[in-house]
């Protein structure tokens, strides 16, 4: 895989993402020199939610719908409760999920996010962590469940919270820039 500074990253997100887990990932790996692009279910731009209301706008890249997975090194996936749980049952980006696991390209996920790796059957034999409440919902899925900042097994990178962030965007860059499962797909 390309070094950071010559990446393509993707986040994938809809309505409600908890505000600091889209912009500081997007903001921190754009500084490390990556190529970051937002996309949303029809392409729209989308509100966040900021710890207890709703938060700013964030301006999309691209609709889901249009997405070449063969275009991007990774997929980030910010955490929140309304958003991942829209998007899980959007069958477009679980697809979108699975081809980027089944290419060997990292997927990262944060706090509620692993919803996401649990709807796309990604989760099962891979150490993972997520928030709190849960990881019961990742154990039934067949993930060994850890309480760490960041795992990345098997080029899917968890974290826990809005707390874990640097740690979580160190993971990316972790994954992306190593080359041992990119397979590559048409």
């Amino acid at each position: 895989m390309p070094k950071i500074t010559d990446a393509k990253i993707l986040i994938l997100a809809t309505h409600g993402f908890e505000q600091s887990e889209l912009e500081v990932p997007r903001d921190q790996l754009r500084e490390k020199g990556a190529t970051v692009h937002v996309a949303s279910p029809g392409g729209e731009d989308i509100k966040g939610w900021d710890t207890d209301d709703w938060g700013r706008t964030v301006a999309h890249d691209m609709a889901l719908e249009h997405v070449r997975m063969t275009e991007y090194d990774a997929l980030v996936l910010p955490g929140g409760q309304i958003n991942p749980d829209l998007l899980r049952v959007n069958p477009d980006a679980i697809r979108l999920i699975r081809d980027f696991v089944e290419a060997g390209r990292p997927v990262a996920a944060v706090c509620h996010a692993p919803w996401l790796l649990i709807e796309a059957g990604v989760a099962r034999g891979r150490e993972m962590t997520s928030y709190a409440s849960i990881r019961t919902d990742l154990e039934n899925a067949g993930a060994r469940v850890v309480d760490r900042e960041v795992v990345v097994s098997d080029g899917i990178v968890t974290s826990r919270n809005p707390g874990d962030l640097d740690a979580f965007v160190s993971g990316i860059v972790e994954a992306v820039e190593d080359d041992s499962r990119r397979r590559d797909a048409a």
